[in-house]
């Protein structure tokens, strides 16, 4: 390993022969999305309803399983087969918003209860734009309610990838800005997998990075940034966290943030680990030299298993 600073480290200067031919395979294969932000458009106007990827059935087996619902959504629980961890994780999918829970996510939710020991707690949000952007943060609210009524806040970790990891932030952001002003609940930590921060992009060090970044792109990632604030300004700091009140920023608990560097969110996901530390929080990003967008979900490769070794230290802190 390398340290760069304080609050930056490279977890690994090469990447493992798996995650080369992981992302040539990747490469070679349709994209999660158009590349286009007009052909992001236009399939997201004339497409059928998706559906979240379902669970694999040899987790009835592995795990304890609860199902249950949430602000009329539906809500996965997983404990170790020995029953609740003492920590419990509510996990956020990514997929732009926009996409349901795809299979690659249900290997990564095994690595995290096996690894971390944890109970993990998985939302199937309802996604935009056939549902607001207000649909998916009620409910994150619920679910971490819910979630408070059996567990002890201060063991309940927020974690997400992608634009999950932005669900994950927004949420511990208003949760602690709720506390703050009538003393409410709070986790006791944040783990952010290659977070969406900025709906805009607006960083021009981004273009250096898009060319080696096989999943996501500029134009389209603006477009879908768009359709998500809705009638909100996407720039503005409600949609985009990397622009949170530094007052705010000084609320959130001790956080850790993991990102590829072929991955055009490396660049805010500096910029905003940067933030947080001025802002006195305990934080620091973990980066991986050519590793793709969530990275993590290639679970059986070098860099994922760092990555949840790192996540089952931070969670034992």
């Amino acid at each position: 390993m390398i340290l760069t600073n304080t609050a930056i480290e490279l977890r690994s200067p090469k990447p493992s022969l798996m995650l080369r031919g992981v992302k040539w395979l990747m490469s070679k294969r349709q994209g999660v999305f158009p590349h286009e932000a007009d052909e992001f458009r236009a399939a997201m106007a004339g497409r059928e309803l998706p559906k979240d990827a379902p669970m694999p059935a040899a987790f009835e087996a592995k795990f304890q399983v609860e199902r249950w619902e949430a602000e009329g959504q539906q809500v996965i629980t997983l404990h170790p087969k020995s029953g609740p961890g003492e920590w419990h994780m509510l996990y956020f999918h990514g997929g732009g918003f926009v996409l349901p829970m795809f299979k690659e996510h249900w290997p990564l939710a095994q690595a995290m209860v096996e690894t971390c020991g944890v109970s993990l707690t998985l939302p199937m949000y309802d996604v935009v734009p056939e549902s607001a952007h207000s649909v998916q943060d009620a409910l994150a609210d619920a679910a971490f309610a819910k979630l408070c009524e059996s567990h002890d806040p201060a063991k309940i970790i927020l974690n997400g990838d992608s634009a999950g990891g932005h669900m994950a932030l927004s949420l511990a952001l208003r949760l602690a800005k709720a506390a703050k002003d009538g003393g409410g609940k709070q986790p006791g930590k944040l783990a952010l997998f290659a977070p969406w921060l900025d709906m805009t992009m607006a960083d021009p060090a981004v273009a250096a990075v898009e060319p080696h970044d096989i999943m996501l792109k500029m134009g389209t990632l603006r477009a879908c940034g768009a359709m998500f604030a809705g009638e909100r300004d996407p720039a503005s700091a409600q949609c985009s966290p990397l622009y949170t009140d530094p007052a705010d920023l000084a609320l959130l608990p001790p956080t850790r943030i993991w990102t590829g560097r072929h991955d055009v969110f490396i660049v805010d996901s500096r910029t905003f680990v940067g933030k947080l530390r001025d802002a006195g929080v305990d934080a620091k990003l973990y980066e991986y030299e050519a590793a793709p967008h969530v990275y993590m979900a290639i679970v059986p490769t070098r860099e994922a298993k760092d990555t949840m070794a790192l996540l089952r230290d931070f969670i034992a802190e």
